[in-house]
């Protein structure tokens, strides 16, 4: 491609991996990126020496730790990750299931950091996996307390369906959104998978902005309600160490 730039070229590269697809061969990136075999070949070369890029014993690169590492580097979310830790633990220990903590990127939720026993109920998001914000409750956190610009454009777009319970209609969106606002948590029941359900509440900071949801992620069969208190509590705890004090919040 005349006059593109060569980091352009490796963003493409990099754009080609995904959750469903977070390992490929060399073909497979030169046809996703749009990009020549060779140019493919010479640009995945560079990026496994630096270490952006790894490649398996199958053949295919995945992302590198290098990557991974910058990453971790972007602004706020170490010392975010950091300060939440104890209380995601404290919050896993009391339950043993599914504890995340995930920020808004544009239109999605990406988790950040995530906590899961051996024994708890299989859910499909992971750290730096994404999902729309409609269609689970740290989305839904993150979307009540957003811009108003950036609801409206969530509310214009189809609002994408898992299963028979994700939330399909911009009333019934407008309405939850309301109630998360209203009472400083949410429940997402059944949206994503018909086996589970989350509890989440918004983490503040010290300017009483809502920067990040935590949620904890439960067997359908579970008392959702009664976890509320203590899923409310971790937010608090992450709030104030994040700077957030009680008198300056307001619902």
């Amino acid at each position: 491609m005349t006059g593109e730039s060569v980091s352009s070229r490796v963003f493409r590269l990099l754009d080609a991996f995904s959750e469903t697809k977070p390992a490929l061969t060399l073909s497979e990136l030169s046809s996703l990126a749009g990009l020549p075999l060779s140019t493919t070949h010479r640009l995945v070369n560079e990026l496994t020496d630096w270490g952006g890029l790894t490649r398996g014993g199958d053949g295919r690169y995945r992302i590198g730790l290098r990557l991974l590492a910058i990453g971790s580097l972007s602004p706020g979310s170490l010392s975010l990750r950091e300060r939440a830790m104890p209380f995601l633990e404290d919050l896993y220990e009391a339950t043993r299931q599914n504890v995340q903590l995930a920020v808004r990127d544009d239109l999605e939720a990406v988790y950040v950091e995530r906590i899961s026993a051996r024994g708890a109920v299989s859910i499909l998001t992971r750290v730096g996996s994404r999902m729309p914000l409609h269609a689970t409750g740290v989305g839904l956190i993150l979307l009540a307390h957003a811009d108003d610009d950036v609801r409206e454009r969530v509310f214009s777009a189809p609002l994408e369906r898992f299963t028979e319970r994700t939330i399909s209609t911009t009333r019934r969106l407008r309405e939850t959104l309301a109630a998360a606002r209203r009472d400083g948590y949410v429940v997402s029941d059944r949206q994503i998978e018909m086996i589970t359900q989350s509890i989440a509440a918004p983490v503040r900071d010290a300017n009483n902005t809502v920067i990040a949801a935590l949620s904890i992620v439960v067997p359908i069969e579970t008392d959702a309600r009664a976890l509320v208190p203590a899923v409310r509590a971790a937010g608090h705890g992450i709030s104030r160490a994040m700077g957030w004090r009680p008198s300056t919040h307001r619902r």
